[in-house]
């Protein structure tokens, strides 16, 4: 009786440090792609013109590469050793989201899983691929399928074994490997995730409208926020956990165990007073090797701003007022908003000074609002 692979495949994934390992049937068929288009002719993507773009590919996985057989779905834990909530309250100081206080998880994953493959496809004769959030194939269905866990209302993953906090990476393979069991969904009536929400960004269960998301709006989101979100960012300048951390499914996580995806002390509530100081090397410096750093200094610095003007700390005037004169037209803009829920009078100065001379549009519209 020839040797079951997966077992084989399980063995070495362990040993590179994934915290489980899955497998799926490729070929089947599956509700995600029409869940998506639905997503997207809602228009819940922004700009996020990428899905839009490779819908078709993204709809079901075999659109993207024919001779997939196999899906191999692996998670990495990287859990908190805190629960990071009340760092919420702490308006001198930024939150970073969880995920982005390690070094970057594409890096760390991807470097593994190609170890993994290069074993699988020499084992088997096999073609394989990998693939870490960063081509259109939608893990979260694929990892659900082959038992891993299950979407919750909140459209992330979670699993009874991990609670929130996984990293999920997948291997495509031409080889047909047995699956899984499919996971069920226990939600049930917990509505934790959606209550948690500070934007009220799902417009139902299982549903998330990306424009209303601050993880969306700190990252993907590139212009001038619009108003209405800025004072419900409070202290977020990079993504939002308020969803994951709200899930009762996290009395079961652990603390991450790859080094590299441990928090780095300087990114754990960094204070709002030297983040605002930045330049774009100084920036890249603080930033080396993690996810933030992809967003660039000019976007970071106004989610930073936006984290300045709903504290309500007058130590952060003068940083603020630095910033008006911000070679970024998306910086100036915001440093103008910032200062003004800082100090009116501030404010009302510098209005005299810098709106005659300011040509941008964006910016002037917030001297004048």
């Amino acid at each position: 009786m020839a040797a079951d692979p997966r077992d084989f495949i399980r063995k070495r994934a362990a040993e590179l440090g994934f915290s489980v390992c899955r497998f799926a049937d490729v070929r089947d068929p599956w509700l995600a792609g029409e869940r998506l288009k639905s997503f997207v002719e809602s228009d819940y993507h922004g700009e996020m013109a990428w899905m839009e773009t490779t819908l078709e590919r993204r709809s079901h996985p075999n659109g993207m590469w024919e001779g997939a057989e196999t899906a191999i779905v692996l998670g990495m834990n990287y859990g908190p050793d805190h629960d990071p909530r009340p760092e919420l309250d702490e308006a001198a100081n930024g939150y970073i989201s969880v995920y982005a206080r390690g070094d970057d998880y594409h890096e760390v994953i991807k470097g593994r899983l190609k170890i993994l493959a290069g074993q699988i496809g020499a084992r088997l004769g096999e073609e394989v691929k990998v693939f870490v959030d960063t081509a259109p194939l939608m893990e979260k269905p694929l990892a659900e399928r082959s038992g891993m866990g299950w979407q919750g209302k909140h459209t992330n993953l979670l699993s009874r074994e991990l609670g929130s906090w996984f990293f999920i990476g997948t291997i495509l393979t031409t080889a047909k490997i047995e699956a899984d069991k499919a996971e069920v969904q226990y939600c049930g009536s917990c509505r934790a995730c959606l209550d948690a929400c500070p934007t009220k960004a799902f417009p139902a269960p299982f549903q998330l409208d990306a424009r209303r998301c601050l993880s969306y709006l700190t990252i993907e989101y590139g212009g001038v926020w619009p108003r209405e979100f800025r004072s419900m960012t409070g202290n977020r300048i990079y993504g939002c956990d308020d969803c994951l951390a709200a899930c009762p499914w996290n009395k079961f996580a652990q603390t991450a165990q790859e080094t590299r995806l441990q928090a780095r002390e300087a990114l754990v509530s960094p204070k709002l007073a030297d983040l605002l100081l930045l330049d774009d090397a100084a920036f890249r410096a603080l930033f080396t090797k993690s996810p933030v750093k992809r967003i660039g200094r000019n976007r970071f610095i106004r989610n930073v701003l936006h984290a300045a003007g709903n504290s309500n700390d007058a130590d952060l005037i003068a940083p603020v007022e630095g910033l008006l004169d911000d070679p970024d037209a998306v910086v100036r803009a915001t440093a103008v908003w910032a200062l003004k829920q800082l100090s009116p009078q501030n404010f009302e100065t510098a209005k005299k000074e810098k709106l005659p001379t300011e040509s941008e549009a964006s910016v002037r519209s917030e001297w004048e609002a």
